[in-house]
């Protein structure tokens, strides 16, 4: 009977092992194990109740656009507790000289697709109104290398339209900069629409377009489950044969043998027909050094960022005294620590009770790490402070959550999905390898399903046990 090993216990591995346990179910013979360093499973999805309100250590949503969470949600019995955000009530402000400006209308993305609600704003510069008026006119144009997406939006738009919009907006997903990361790996789209319209606002244009003219309602941005996303974990894992789950369980190497692979773990050493290696890249690269040493050295160079959440609740004249939204964007120039602030209880009403807000803080980038060696009553006082000259929020919360993510959000930068195809061939000459994880091509959590789902697909279709049916 073929054994299967996953290593790392967050949404990817989970996605794999229910990917296996689906063929178990079918009737294949075959045995998995997964094994997780952690005393609990499920990786950064964590869910907290508080005072009422439900608060979320890590993601609390994810893309509506990408399919493969919510499909894994209906396969598993959530389907009916799949809620959609409030995007009638969707405004994002972005702090400028110190104040904060709504994100004028039109916006999409990065990209303005109408004219008068852009002019009025005073988010950007007559200088930068200029650039986007000309930008109309822009060739096609393809890249002959990968470049950032600081150097693609400026070609268009200018340097404040980085520092203003563009930066912000993916410290907010990646927690990193527009100056290092991919913007074939980080916004293909926008690189494919560049090749074929020039004009990044005449595509996006296009796109609406076709979209006001589909029949299909419109979906929300985000979607979430009513408990939670720890809720998917839990599911998740009741699906799962509990006797193949292995936790507090740290594995050390895998080591490549003539007929498998043998995964070392703690005192123990066991042999498997085939590995899928589910965790962060750089310890993946731990893990597959002594089996591959490129292997190990180019999943070694993805980097991660770390970040911090802070989640706070207070009353209901506090609520009523934010601003309505989604919540608030601040780009680095401003010289502040707090990334970005979700006001939950718009973007998610039923987050927490009609007499409460719930706000949640991101603290990312390089000065994060000196954040991560303080103690959280420190780290709230910096968040305190922060809030206090932004948007004159004096009251003392509710209550105070911290959380701290080290090393969590994958960075794809220049030349990422050259490396990718160097990974791929890598693996290629390790038969019954698969990795899957945030690493590689996407990090939000429709990704991880999909490349844990498509990691155990590989194995399953190695031993001749994976069929499209």
């Amino acid at each position: 009977m073929p054994r299967i090993a996953i290593i790392g216990g967050g949404i990817s591995g989970l996605s794999a092992a229910f990917t296996l346990e689906e063929k178990r179910q079918s009737g294949a013979e075959i045995e998995y194990v997964l094994f997780e360093a952690a005393p609990r499973l499920g990786g950064v999805l964590i869910t907290d109740r508080v005072d009422g309100c439900i608060v979320e250590a890590g993601p609390d949503s994810f893309v509506t656009e990408k399919p493969w969470a919510s499909d894994l949600c209906r396969k598993i019995g959530l389907g009916d507790q799949l809620i959609g955000s409030n995007d009638a009530d969707r405004k994002t402000y972005i702090l400028t000289h110190g104040k904060l400006v709504v994100m004028p209308d039109g916006l999409m993305f990065m990209v303005p697709t109408k004219i008068l609600p852009t002019v009025f704003s005073p988010l950007f510069s007559l200088r930068t109104k200029m650039r986007m008026a000309t930008e109309w006119f822009h060739p096609p144009h393809k890249a002959s290398a990968d470049e950032s997406v600081a150097q693609m939006v400026e070609r268009h738009y200018g340097a404040e339209m980085v520092d203003r919009l563009a930066d912000p907006l993916l410290s907010g997903i990646y927690g990193g900069e527009a100056s290092q990361l991919s913007v074939r790996a980080v916004l293909p789209r926008f690189a494919d629409m560049e090749a074929k319209h020039g004009s990044l606002g005449r595509a996006m244009l296009a796109a609406r377009s076709q979209m006001a003219h589909s029949k299909a309602p419109p979906r929300p941005l985000f979607t979430s489950l009513k408990e939670g996303m720890q809720q998917l974990v839990n599911t998740l894992v009741e699906r799962l044969d509990p006797k193949a789950l292995r936790t507090s369980a740290p594995v050390q190497s895998v080591t490549r043998e003539d007929d498998g692979w043998m995964v070392s773990a703690g005192y123990q050493s066991d042999h498997f027909d085939a590995v899928i290696v589910a965790m962060p890249a750089r310890a993946s690269s731990a893990l597959v050094q002594l089996a591959d040493g490129n292997l190990a050295r180019e999943l070694g160079e993805i980097c991660y960022s770390s970040s911090v959440t802070v989640a706070l609740g207070y009353d209901e004249k506090v609520r009523r005294s934010l601003p309505p939204g989604f919540g608030f964007l601040v780009p680095r120039c401003e010289g502040r620590r707090l990334l970005a602030a979700t006001f939950v209880h718009n973007k998610f009403p039923h987050r927490a009770p009609e007499n409460r807000a719930l706000l949640r803080c991101f603290l990312g980038g390089a000065s994060v790490e000196q954040v991560l060696d303080s103690t959280d009553d420190q780290i709230l006082d910096i968040v305190r402070d922060e809030l206090r000259q932004i948007i004159s929020l004096n009251a003392e919360p509710l209550f105070a959550r911290v959380y701290k993510w080290k090393s969590a959000m994958a960075q794809y930068s220049v030349g990422h999905l050259e490396r990718l195809v160097r990974i791929q061939s890598l693996c290629q000459k390790l038969p019954g390898l698969a990795l899957a994880g945030n690493g590689f091509t996407g990090i939000g959590v429709p990704d991880c399903v999909r490349s844990g789902t498509e990691a155990a697909s590989k194995i399953l279709s190695e031993i001749g046990l994976w069929s499209a049916a």
